[in-house]
């Protein structure tokens, strides 16, 4: 049984609004962190999807580099929130000020 394109496509648009949200209007930065996470992982099935349905492997193959990016995002990311919860001991955004003068 094949999923149809339209299916897939409301799938992923459901996912990457469900990121958004998470995005703007969460006040953890880990959270924030795994609604990027899932904005990526949307844009993945997307392209997933349309390689299907078109019958190319190039969107499996920008799925491969998405995949790469958001390993390397993720150890990244994960340094600069352990880095910042040592030096402010929090996580919330609202309480994190880098930018005092």
């Amino acid at each position: 049984m094949i999923v149809p394109l339209e299916h897939v496509i409301l799938l992923s648009i459901v996912i990457f609004s469900i990121g958004i949200m998470g995005v703007l209007f969460r006040k953890n930065v880990i959270i924030i962190f795994m609604s990027i996470e899932l904005m990526l992982n949307a844009v993945n099935l997307s392209l997933v999807g349309f390689s299907r349905y078109y019958n190319s492997v190039d969107g499996q193959v920008f799925v491969f580099l998405v995949m790469t990016l958001a390993a390397a995002e993720v150890a990244v990311g994960l340094a600069i929130i352990v880095a910042l919860f040592r030096n402010k001991q929090t996580v919330n955004v609202d309480e994190i000020n880098l930018m005092k003068g």
